[in-house]
């Protein structure tokens, strides 16, 4: 029997996930602000058919400090808007995902769920999200509306995530009539208020924005530690994960499968992914030598790093999906380098195994990931929960 086809995801952020990899010599620091840079990325992960392009996004200024912003002058420092980004790539692209980071803790759910629902129209059923929780002072403090209680945060983002998706549910299907010789454009008794009322938030709702293409579109959640492992079981659709090994992977994925029954969605496909920055090809380790000696210091960050051959890492990926994994994102050490390695060398390498497709469906992100389209919960016909 034919293995089974794995998932692939790249995550996005600057000129990749070392800190000096900006001063790569193919590197474009001037153009980091610009869209241009963004559409060439996506279009580069998408003529390699990834899965999806996660793009990454904050409240502050990247930082080598876990407590707030440092005075390194000498890295990235700065972002353009995620969502943003994602709706400007998104009619320049056709089949690959698009996710944006979104911090939930300062924003608003109303907000959100009509920004992620319009990049899902736009994009024709290609949006999903990552919604993140802020704990820094240094970022509420842009605010000024509250303190913030980092023991609620994960808490506060479940209800989060669970009122943008009662607002996308708030318009039925065919909630639009748009019948000129009638003159009905909306049928409002299917039109719904979500009359949320939680400890953080209280929406009334309906959304000012249709039902998105996908109905919900997907939620992806990045879980490091026990309580995001438990969020990430009662809110996500996608898990992303930084197993170091097998057996750590299997740990985790077990215990994400005890969270999701404990949350009562036993029932529900959720797909787990593994994380890794790579750095790729036979200099790869010289490379990444360099770019340490450029920080003064190696870059040690929260996913395991892997330097190497293409075929090597894709030994490595086929070893650590035994755990259970569905998939793997992978974030580029340094832009555009370990870019087109992962969409010219590493996917060639799959592909030759069997192991990734060799051409786009047609069908929606959540189709991609075999996750059916769900009615409204509003809805009184087609399986919708009045």
């Amino acid at each position: 029997m034919a293995p089974p086809h794995l998932h692939l995801a790249v995550a996005l952020d600057g000129a990749g996930w070392h800190p000096a990899a900006w001063r790569r010599p193919d590197a474009r620091p001037a153009d980091l602000f610009t869209a241009r840079y963004w559409v060439d990325l996506a279009q580069e992960a998408e003529r390699g058919l990834l899965d999806l392009i996660t793009f990454e996004d904050a409240l502050g200024p990247q930082s080598s400090r876990d407590d707030g912003p440092d005075d390194r002058t000498d890295q990235v420092r700065g972002r353009l808007d995620a969502n943003l980004v994602a709706a400007r790539v998104a009619p320049l692209t056709e089949r690959v995902g698009l996710v944006p980071s979104v911090v939930v803790t300062h924003t608003e759910p109303f907000h959100v769920s009509k920004a992620i629902a319009t990049l899902d129209h736009i994009s024709t059923g290609r949006a999903g999200w990552q919604p993140r929780v802020s704990a820094l002072p240094s970022e509420a403090a842009h605010f000024g509306r509250r303190e913030v209680q980092p023991d609620e945060l994960l808490d506060e983002a479940a209800d989060h995530v669970e009122v943008v998706r009662r607002l996308w549910d708030s318009w039925e299907d065919d909630a639009e009539i748009r019948d000129v010789a009638t003159g009905r454009f909306i049928d409002r008794d299917k039109l719904h208020h979500v009359d949320f009322a939680g400890k953080w938030f209280s929406v009334k709702g309906p959304s000012i924005t249709p039902r998105p293409p996908q109905g919900q579109p997907l939620v992806a959640v990045l879980a490091t530690d026990a309580d995001e492992h438990r969020f990430a079981a009662q809110a996500a659709d996608l898990v992303f994960t930084t197993p170091h090994d097998v057996e750590q992977a299997r740990l985790v994925e077990a215990r994400i499968r005890d969270e999701q029954v404990l949350a009562g969605r036993a029932h529900e496909d959720v797909h787990v992914f593994g994380d890794l920055v790579v750095h790729l090809g036979a200099d790869a380790a010289s490379r990444k030598a360099q770019l340490d000696e450029l920080d003064g210091a190696e870059h040690v960050p929260d996913a395991p790093v892997f330097t190497g051959s293409a075929a090597e890492l894709a030994d490595r990926l086929q070893v650590l999906a035994t755990a259970g994994l569905s998939g793997f994102r992978l974030r580029p050490g340094a832009v555009p380098e370990d870019l087109t390695a992962i969409t010219r060398d590493l996917v060639p390498e799959l592909q030759r195994r069997g192991l990734f497709r060799t051409s786009y469906d047609t069908g929606s992100l959540r189709a991609r990931f075999g996750l059916p389209r769900p009615a409204s919960r509003y809805a009184t016909t087609a399986g919708g929960r009045p």
